[in-house]
């Protein structure tokens, strides 16, 4: 008999986990919210396979078992097509399909599934790929193609994980990055180096904030209990999404990549960190500089920490404690 390979059984005993977690939380927040019952049932449905597919890429061995299994253009016709089936189980039900939202779906996980399938290794067609990736997070296309069926309730956020998943396992499975430690939980290491930038950056971040006008010193008024759950709560989003797919992109790929082709670990930091500080221009209104030299210096923090451990986790645990802390303490 078969015995399951060590990362099947990992993944399987996460899902075991997180799963149930996730449908309780999607409950509650339905009872909360007074979601209709039918709607909730089926963005419940979409939400927990998506779940599923978004774990799958931190599970190196689950990776090794779909090259080994697929070649690089079948495994990128498996993905586009999982792309779509949170969409079509949440859109169908709830009348919320459309065909040109799905050929927009398909095509935008076409791209991202097939390019190092079809495209050689090299630094322009790496460059540009990063490029396409954060266009389409930046353009908030998924908002147009995953209409809520319940407003003001927002479900893009199905699509914004398809895309860190979809492009994550593009790179990891198809152009084989080297090892930049992608998963979801990080090592005692990790934690340390991630907790230690995180207390460097919090002095220079403050100060930069509260001289440039961007935040003033407004703590979160709550009840002590109320405050460790908002803080466990942001902790884990943020590091299991926000921090996952930023520091991947922007330390685990552009900064690595940066600093091969400099030759030069601190050219690349120092070029990843300025492009991560760009890429906030746009948020809370276009062009926020305050917003992104804050980012861009917290790059370098986040970017020391991918340096000191060789892995995006520590660079993870540094992000998230900073947008934690930062969303507790100021406003």
């Amino acid at each position: 008999m078969n015995r399951m390979p060590p990362g099947s059984r990992r993944y399987a005993i996460t899902l075991g986990l997180v799963l149930p977690a996730v449908g309780l939380g999607g409950l509650v927040y339905a009872s909360v919210e007074r979601i209709p019952a039918a709607v909730t049932a089926a963005l419940l449905a979409a939400v927990l396979i998506e779940a599923a597919f978004y774990l799958a890429p931190g599970f190196a061995e689950l990776r090794q078992a779909l090259e080994a299994r697929w070649s690089p253009r079948r495994l990128a016709l498996l993905m586009t097509t999982g792309a779509a089936l949170p969409y079509l189980v949440y859109a169908l039900p709830t009348g919320q399909f459309r065909f040109v939202a799905l050929a927009q779906l398909l095509a935008l996980a076409a791209v991202v599934c097939f390019w190092y399938a079809c495209l050689p290794r090299r630094p322009v067609v790496d460059l540009v790929f990063v490029g396409v990736v954060a266009a389409v997070v930046l353009s908030r296309v998924f908002a147009r193609i995953y209409l809520s069926p319940a407003p003001p309730l927002r479900v893009d956020f199905l699509g914004q994980l398809m895309w860190i998943r979809t492009g994550a396992l593009s790179v990891l499975a198809i152009r084989h990055t080297g090892e930049i430690g992608f998963g979801f939980w990080p090592a005692w290491r990790e934690w340390w180096i991630g907790a230690r930038y995180f207390l460097c950056f919090i002095p220079v971040g403050a100060a930069l904030g509260l001289g440039l006008g961007f935040v003033s010193f407004q703590p979160v008024q709550a009840a002590w209990w109320q405050i460790l759950l908002l803080a466990a709560g942001t902790f884990a989003g943020m590091l299991w999404v926000v921090a996952l797919a930023e520091e991947f992109f922007f330390r685990g790929l552009l900064q690595d990549w940066l600093s091969k082709w400099l030759r030069s670990r601190w050219a690349g930091l120092a070029a990843a960190s300025v492009v991560f500080g760009l890429a906030h221009l746009p948020f809370r209104g276009f062009p926020n500089w305050r917003f992104a030299i804050i980012a861009a210096v917290a790059g370098v923090f986040y970017g020391l920490a991918f340096q000191k451990s060789g892995s995006i986790r520590a660079a993870m645990v540094a992000h998230a404690l900073v947008n934690t802390a930062w969303r507790l303490l100021f406003r």
